[in-house]
């Protein structure tokens, strides 16, 4: 435990109490045959003997710059002064300048120093008076240049200009003042928009080869302006994280360039020794950009766009930042465990009794958002009075995973389990592939380097093909459930437009948005938009033709879940079927299965003990979506009487079905 000598304040008003000593010798010599000295209210009027004194006093030779003061245990003024590369003079200056915010026995002397009793604030002239600067010298009147380190680093403001240059006020931000005196409370400007960057589970060696491990390296090396390009939000700012093991500010900006407190920000990051990290940059990106590239301190930018060389003149290093692909366990892992002390290179499950790889394999959030979830889990856990479940952990996490998709799209919260679906044992099969491919594919596909190449994502792509009401969207829902991610169902009339170009446009919303969002996203009735390329023979048929090939382009690049359901395979593009990465067939279904589909829908409706579904099973040849409708309409037969539900409710909601369709129903001949 550091003692009062270590203290950061006492180290400076140490400071202050030499300084003392050298303004008590100027008072000494300025006082000296001034026959005003002892008037109180000298420096408010000028009689004949003041302006006889000044006029026959000569300048006071300047006294010898001193010895270099032995930094006292604790200072933070010598050590920023070396990081910064200031010159003894602008120590003093500086030192000069805080002093009155320190001691308040500064002030009349300084007024006095002034010949202005209310000018309580070091001037130029008097700073250099009290370091020994000739004030007509140019090298001693540039320390208070605009570009010279004091003001450019934004440590001294040098105010009133419209005064002589030697009597112009010197003040030391409020911030550089508490900084000095131990307070690392960042400035105000700054709240809501600073925070430091959350740790990652695993930090970048530098010597290391991975690309943490190099970036590390160069960041080691030298001050670096950086802009890593991200494939998902969070991503980047991951790979900062990692390859800047001693911490960072990780800064959000707000709004126009003008109105972003940068100054504040690269000063913030010069007094702590820390480096910037800037996320969700602005459309236009370039002021901000540029007035952050400073030689002296590292800032990393993170972005899905690619790098503009307009944003700035000097470009920064760019890089495109790899999938976080197994990366994203460790810091699940670390998250749980925190402060634990243990190694997570590893996710260990026998802790948490559950396998928390598969639990959040398909999320794709920031170090700082999965801190977020982690904390969300263990309120939900707590909430229901269980141990933390995995069922937690996927919550919170679709909760930190925002989304733009609900304005061309439904938002539907899976409520749904592999046992709700009744299908054949081939396309469950296909469904549950589906569900790993898309867990496994950062590992697949990234890890394992088996991506075609060419700008191809990281997608999963499903093509669910069968009748009205076989199960295609349920059968959606379930694969979403499984993955713990939120179905999105694409609105065909929110993003079909009659005039050209705007359907592509709205689709590139859309996917854009699914790219980022940890969902899955499903284009109902999708041979709409993916239909066949025909033969152009008008205006028509070319922009719907180049609609498709947008779409086949789009595909190849697209990183996230998508699922299409047709009634119609056979109206979908073959070279559409050619990028899925399955498609399954849902078959109609037969005898056993309808009855399995009855049961099931009856499964917690009350019925009458001699119901029998087998009858409405056998005799009519219903998909799984019109035998719940069925079911539904016998249920409210049931309850408008009071009673459960009987063969005859059954019944009469099958022939309901058939009439619906225009079928013919069995026993009542034609109609």
């Amino acid at each position: 435990m550091n003692g009062p000598l270590h203290d950061p304040a006492e180290a400076l008003l140490t400071r202050v109490t030499r300084l003392r000593e050298r303004v008590a010798r100027l008072v000494g010599d300025r006082s000296a045959g001034d026959p005003t000295a002892g008037d109180p209210l000298r420096g408010l009027y000028l009689d004949e003997d003041a302006v006889r004194h000044h006029l026959n006093a000569a300048p006071a030779p300047a006294t010898p710059d001193e010895p270099a003061d032995d930094e006292p245990p604790g200072d933070r003024l010598g050590p920023l002064a070396r990081r910064l590369g200031l010159r003894p003079l602008e120590v003093a200056v500086l030192l000069a300048a805080l002093a009155p915010d320190l001691d308040r026995s500064f002030e009349p002397l300084y007024g006095y120093l002034n010949d202005d009793v209310g000018r309580r604030r070091a001037t130029t002239g008097l700073a250099l008076d009290l370091c020994g600067a000739p004030v007509h010298r140019p090298e001693a009147r540039a320390v208070f240049h605009p570009r010279a380190p004091l003001r450019a680093l934004a440590l001294l403001e040098v105010e009133e200009p419209e005064r002589p240059f030697l009597s112009r006020s010197l003040r030391v931000p409020g911030r550089l003042v508490a900084h000095l005196l131990g307070d690392d409370t960042p400035d105000a400007s700054l709240t809501g928009r600073v925070r430091p960057l959350t740790l990652p589970a695993t930090a970048g060696t530098p010597g290391d080869d991975t690309f943490t491990g190099r970036l590390a390296t160069r960041l080691a090396e030298e001050p670096l302006t950086v802009y890593l390009r991200e494939h998902r939000e969070g991503e980047g700012l991951a790979h900062a994280a990692r390859a800047l093991p001693g911490g960072a500010l990780h800064y959000t900006p707000r709004g126009a360039h003008a109105d972003e407190p940068l100054a504040a920000l690269v000063r913030e990051a010069r007094l702590r020794n820390l480096a910037v990290v800037v996320s969700a940059l602005p459309d236009d990106p370039g002021a901000l950009v540029r007035a952050l590239s400073v030689p002296d301190v590292t800032v990393v930018f993170t972005g899905p766009r690619p790098y503009d060389p307009q944003w700035c003149d000097h470009d920064p290093l760019v890089l495109d930042a790899p999938r976080l692909g197994a990366d994203a366990v460790r810091t699940w892992a670390a998250a749980l465990h925190d402060g634990d002390g243990a190694d997570h290179s590893t996710a260990r499950a026998g802790t948490l009794g559950f396998d928390l790889a598969a639990t959040v394999a398909s999320y794709h959030l920031s170090t700082d958002r999965v801190t977020r979830a982690v904390r969300a889990a263990r309120g939900l856990a707590a909430f229901d009075g269980t141990a933390l479940a995995p069922a937690h952990l996927r919550l919170a996490a679709r909760q930190q995973s925002t989304s733009g998709l609900e304005q061309h799209a439904r938002r539907i919260r899976p409520a749904v389990t592999w046992d709700d679906l009744v299908l054949p044992e081939v396309p469950l099969a296909q469904l549950r592939e589906l569900a790993r491919r898309a867990r496994l594919r950062d590992r697949v596909l990234g890890d394992w380097r088996l991506s075609a190449g060419g700008g191809r994502g990281h997608g999963v792509l499903g093509l669910f093909a069968g009748d009205s009401g076989t199960g295609k969207t349920l059968s959606a829902e379930v694969v979403a459930a499984e993955l713990g991610l939120d179905l999105y169902v694409v609105r065909l009339s929110s993003v079909v437009d009659k005039y050209v170009g705007e359907t592509e446009k709205n689709l590139e919303r859309v996917f854009s948005e699914a790219d980022r969002t940890d969902a899955v996203l499903l284009f109902d009735e999708a041979d709409a938009v993916f239909g066949k390329r025909s033969e152009v023979k008008d205006a028509h048929d070319r922009y719907a033709n180049m609609e498709s090939a947008y779409l086949l382009q789009r595909l190849e690049s697209f990183d996230g879940i998508a699922l299409l359901t047709t009634n119609l395979r056979a109206n979908i593009d073959e070279a559409f079927t050619r990028r899925l990465d399955l498609v399954v067939d849902f078959p109609f279904p037969d005898a056993d299965q309808r009855l399995a589909l009855w049961r099931h829908s009856l499964s917690r409706v009350p019925c009458a003990d001699d119901v029998d579904a087998r009858q409405v099973a056998r005799d009519f040849e219903l998909a799984g979506g019109s035998i719940r409708s069925a079911v539904v309409t016998a249920a409210y037969a049931a309850a408008d009487r009071g009673g459960p539900v009987t063969t005859a409710d059954l019944l009469e909601g099958a022939r309901r079905e058939y009439r619906k369709a225009g079928r013919l129903v069995p026993g009542e001949g034609t109609w």
